[in-house]
């Protein structure tokens, strides 16, 4: 079998999923459809929006099926009716079994971590927000419990000290968009041996990943400034680290902090407390330890270089961050 007799449904929604579509197409393999997630209004105007993988689909000419229900005998039908022998799916959602199961060869997934570690949705963000010094990407073979299915391979990259999820985002997707092309090519060989992922846990322990909700944006200055660190570079620049500052008896501001880096030598004070607001914002976290704030977003605003927003604001003595606003 060749790139060209391979038939291949490729399934992924955001951004991440695209380069490695691209390539595909780039690279003359047979991809036959392409699904996605149906159109969701966004916007004051409810204008339909598509996905970032439906408009490069479009774009080049590629069949597109957005269906609302993953197991509409419609929809299955036609799935069938592209014959496809290997399903690809890259950042879309939980399969049903009778999806998985149709290509003879199977279906693969392109997942953002080095598995077992970080299963779930927002494996990127949760190895940044946890201080990992390595992270990768893996391609596994689909089964029904989430990405818990045989390795087929998997590729590593150093994470630095100081980076933001949003670097480490681009560089796996560029890493994920080879390994998958890699994978592609030893699956036509027919020379790859899927590994079990149990194989696996005396190399790293078996995590989640669970989805980023809105709590879990909310600083905790009371944790020290390695994790604060941390915290707010594993969201940035989306969906952001928040908290609020207090700025007087009944002048609360939310704000999102986009970056920051942790500074030494400053006198011990209370979590959130702000100890320095001329030219640099740096704030108290615990066990003696501080950030700096290099770049805030306050609430109807854009994100800005923290030097300028010093400029216009005038903090007071007492000035301090929270978690949530104080009644």
């Amino acid at each position: 079998m060749t790139k060209q007799d391979l038939r291949i449904v490729f399934l992924g929604t955001p951004e991440f999923a695209v380069e490695s579509l691209n390539r595909l197409v780039e690279g003359g393999y047979n991809v036959v459809g392409v699904i996605t997630m149906p159109d969701k209004p966004a916007g004051r105007g409810h204008h339909l929006l598509q996905s970032a993988v439906k408009q490069y689909a479009v774009a080049h000419n590629l069949k597109v099926m957005q269906p609302v229900s993953l197991r509409d005998p419609e929809f299955l039908d036609e799935l069938r009716s592209l014959s496809a022998d290997l399903f690809i799916v890259i950042a879309f959602r939980m399969l049903p079994r009778e999806v998985w199961q149709m290509p003879p060869l199977g279906t693969f997934n392109l997942h953002a971590s080095l598995l077992p570690r970080y299963r779930g949705a927002a494996p990127i963000n949760r190895a940044v927000m946890n201080g990992d010094s390595q992270t990768g990407v893996t391609t596994f073979m689909l089964k029904h419990e989430i990405d818990t299915g045989d390795i087929l391979q998997q590729q590593s990259i150093e994470i630095a000290e100081d980076e933001t999820v949003g670097s480490v985002h681009d560089r796996l997707m560029l890493l994920g968009a080879d390994l998958t092309i890699q994978t592609v090519d030893h699956i036509i060989a027919g020379d790859l041996t899927p590994i079990p992922q149990d194989q696996l846990l005396a190399q790293r322990e078996a995590t989640p990943a669970p989805k980023i909700f809105s709590d879990d944006c909310v600083i905790d200055w009371t944790k020290s400034a390695s994790e604060v660190h941390n915290h707010i570079r594993g969201l940035s620049p989306y969906p952001a680290a928040r908290s609020v500052l207090c700025n007087g008896s009944d002048n609360q501001l939310s704000c999102k902090i986009m970056l920051s880096r942790k500074v030494n030598g400053l006198p011990s004070a209370e979590p959130g407390q702000i100890l320095c607001a001329d030219k640099r914002l740096v704030v108290a976290c615990a066990d003696g330890t501080a950030i700096e704030v290099l770049q805030i977003q306050p609430a109807g605003k854009k994100a800005m270089d923290t030097e300028a927003w010093l400029r216009g604001s005038r903090l007071a003595p007492d000035a301090h961050f929270v978690e949530k606003l104080e009644k």
